[in-house]
């Protein structure tokens, strides 16, 4: 089963950081929840960064604030992901410029549509 660490999940089943946990569910995949601040999301054990996860993931969804985000991405090179997807709200500028600094795959473009879901489907 391909494997997703969402990082910047939330409880909140209005914020992205959660749909994306429930999309990625829907469609069958290994779901891994990366917040500092939560134990458990929608039934799912949550890691509190990339380097607790139990092993590589196919896949990164990243939501965290532009002034969180830049420094956070040091710790995606160790994941083994394919993808990170810089989401709407997570794609400024300088986080792009420094995810390509450490050369890691980037997409700027909304994770939960690339699998074929809406956000609009998870109020």
């Amino acid at each position: 089963m391909p494997s997703i660490a969402v990082v910047g999940a939330s409880k909140d089943r209005s914020k992205f950081g959660n749909k994306c946990i429930r999309a990625y569910l829907n469609r069958g995949w290994d779901v891994f929840p990366v917040n500092t601040h939560e134990k458990e999301i929608e039934g799912l054990r949550v890691y509190a960064g990339l380097t607790d996860l139990p092993g590589t993931v196919d896949r990164i969804s990243w939501y965290l604030p532009p002034r969180i985000g830049v420094a956070a991405l040091d710790d995606v090179a160790g994941t083994g992901a394919k993808d990170l997807f810089l989401n709407p709200g997570a794609d400024a500028p300088e986080v792009i410029a420094h995810a390509r600094e450490l050369d890691l795959p980037v997409r700027v473009a909304c994770a939960i549509v690339d699998i074929g879901e809406f956000p609009s489907s998870y109020s």
